[in-house]
């Protein structure tokens, strides 16, 4: 069964819903709209965590519903409802009534269609028995504990999902998708000398558990956790002032992620609210410097066939050798700025509408390697790994916690500093890149990206990359 006999029976056969009257209710709904989609979903998922030894938590849980939205000039009309039935889906028509009444617009053309599939539509629920994935969990414990006597807590979890969404428009076109998605945490706690320290590293993608399951994978992650932990223990308080910053590849794409890409979705340049608004066609960055958004890489977290729009996903070239050369769009906004949809309208469920969204953001590599890098800093910080951080779109300025990070100290990684942060202005700091390393890494598939109050999961990317001149909050005395 492929995506699009699936979705017809999860949404028609089972729900008993006409397609043939659907269509005729959408008519009536967007009668003088401009756009608009009626959007369904079921989504089954599961959570299982551990906390010394014990199972804390499980869970399981079945959504399905649909969100109709309504769109007259840059008027959004949205109704949703977990119940799919005609009669849910004619109230809905009703009171969205308020936002066309009077209006005489032409609705859009509809998405291109495309032949591509990313992910199959097997279940990766039903993809492991339920007692193997308690015992994972238990194994996880196990190994951990005897890896090192430090270890004083382990904290597991296991979640996975499986998403089927199809798409439907007034003319009677229907696109579907089908998403699974899973992930595996791993905490680590070590304690010397009455001083405790935490590591954490988590993996995960579009596709069952089997992978994560296997001993050789999940024992590595263990492995990087305990790593993380134990060098957090022999860290000492970080300097605070200008210097030269360099970045690890991989997870420390979240600072691109952040500090750039936000910055550079359609709705914030199109209200005129982001640093990069009104800049297409000019140097945003320093030579060399090629941000891409891809939601086409199969497996990635933030990796979709189609987005919840309907427009199958791509790859988009935000910026090229340091030249700001696109936005990241949704449809409303691209049609309100004279551009094309980039197949980034993203939204977290039913219940919410489609905004537009990053799915896999990096940067490309250089040719420098890391090692020339890192011997090429006299003073400054090796920041590897990062944990929470805050932006400001209209200003571009953010802030970053580095989970690890290290001195450099006459070109060579020296101590590990703790309570180290990051400090900028997002435009600003692209330009003061002076060293693109050969190594980008995307991250290890555990991003969810934050917008609005929707969350979705992306991905990032980054190779290591010398920034002069960033600032660096401390707390060495």
């Amino acid at each position: 069964m492929d995506s699009a006999a699936l979705a017809r029976d999860l949404f028609f056969e089972r729900a008993g819903l006409d397609p043939a009257r659907v269509t005729r209710t959408l008519g009536q709904a967007f009668k003088g709209a401009d756009d608009g989609e009626l959007f369904l979903e079921y989504r089954q998922s599961e959570s299982f965590s551990l906390d010394d030894g014990r199972i804390k938590s499980s869970s399981f849980d079945v959504a399905q519903g649909f969100g109709l939205r309504v769109v007259v000039g840059e008027a959004t009309g949205y109704a949703h409802a977990s119940e799919l039935s005609q009669a849910a889906l004619e109230r809905a028509t009703s009171s969205l009534a308020a936002v066309t009444r009077g209006a005489s617009g032409t609705l859009a053309f509809g998405p291109s269609r495309t032949d591509r599939a990313l992910y199959r539509p097997d279940n990766p629920l039903d993809s492991v028995a339920l007692p193997a994935k308690i015992a994972l969990l238990g194994e996880i414990d196990s190994y951990a504990r005897a890896k090192d006597p430090k270890v004083r807590q382990v904290m597991a979890s296991l979640s996975g999902e499986w998403q089927v969404v199809q798409i439907e428009r007034p003319d009677g076109s229907r696109v579907a998708d089908v998403r699974p998605l899973v992930r595996l945490n791993v905490t680590v706690v070590v304690e010397r000398d009455g001083r405790m320290e935490t590591g954490t590293f988590g993996v995960g993608g579009r596709e069952g558990y089997g992978r994560w399951m296997q001993p050789d994978a999940w024992r590595s992650q263990v492995d990087e956790a305990l790593r993380q932990a134990l060098v957090n223990l022999d860290s000492v308080p970080a300097p605070a002032g200008e210097m030269t910053v360099v970045l690890g590849p991989g997870w420390p794409g979240i600072l691109l992620h952040e500090a750039i890409g936000h910055g550079l979705e359609g709705d914030f340049n199109r209200k005129k609210t982001s640093a990069f608004a009104g800049l297409l066609g000019q140097r945003v960055a320093s030579k060399g410097v090629t941000v891409i958004d891809d939601g086409t890489i199969e497996g990635r977290r933030g990796s979709l066939t189609i987005d919840d729009e309907g427009t199958p996903t791509g790859r988009t070239v935000l910026i090229e050798d340091g030249i700001l050369r696109g936005y990241l769009q949704d449809r409303m906004n691209a049609r309100l700025m004279g551009m094309e949809p980039t197949g980034n309208g993203r939204r977290q469920s039913f219940g919410h509408m489609p905004l537009p969204r990053m799915t896999n953001t990096y940067m490309l590599a250089g040719d420098a390697s890391p090692e020339d890098i890192i011997r090429s800093v006299s003073k400054g910080l090796y920041a590897v790994n990062f944990g929470g951080g805050q932006v400001d779109i209209t200003s571009g300025k953010f802030v970053f916690s580095a989970a690890e990070a290290y001195l450099i100290e006459n070109g060579k990684v020296g101590a590990p500093v703790k309570g180290a942060s990051l400090i900028g202005n997002g435009p600003d700091v692209l330009t003061k890149v002076s060293a693109i390393g050969s190594d980008m890494a995307l991250d290890s598939g555990i991003g969810t990206c934050g917008k609005a109050g929707q969350g979705v999961p992306v991905g990032v990317g980054l190779p290591t990359l010398r920034v002069d001149g960033l600032t660096v909050g401390g707390t060495a005395a």
